[in-house]
C-alpha cells in the first residue's frame, strides 16, 4: 500500500457540524501529520488545515466522510506519487 503526502482544507461554514467534523478528525489520526485551527468567531465559521500521510482510499474514506457533512467544505491535493 503506497501512501501518499498532501493536504486537507476543510472550511466549517455551521459550527454545529464542529463536533462531528473534529470526531471524524479523530478517527483518522492515524493518517495527519499536522495540524492548524483558525476560528472565525465574528463570522461563525472555521477553518481547518491539515498535513496528512496515508493510501489513496485511505484519503479517500477520511475526506469522503467530512464533505458528506452539512455546512463543511472539503478540499484535498496530493503529491505525486513516489518513485517510477
Amino acid at each position: 500500500m503506497e501512501k501518499r503526502l498532501g493536504f486537507v482544507g476543510i472550511v466549517v461554514e455551521d459550527l454545529s457540524a464542529s463536533e462531528r467534523v473534529n470526531r471524524i478528525i479523530s478517527d483518522y489520526i492515524r493518517l495527519i501529520r499536522g495540524r492548524m485551527g483558525i476560528p472565525d468567531q465574528e463570522n461563525k465559521r472555521g477553518v481547518i488545515a491539515l498535513i496528512i500521510e496515508g493510501s489513496n482510499d485511505e484519503i479517500g474514506a477520511f475526506t469522503g466522510k467530512l464533505g458528506a457533512l452539512s455546512g463543511v467544505s472539503c478540499k484535498s491535493l496530493l503529491a505525486a506519487k513516489q518513485g517510477g
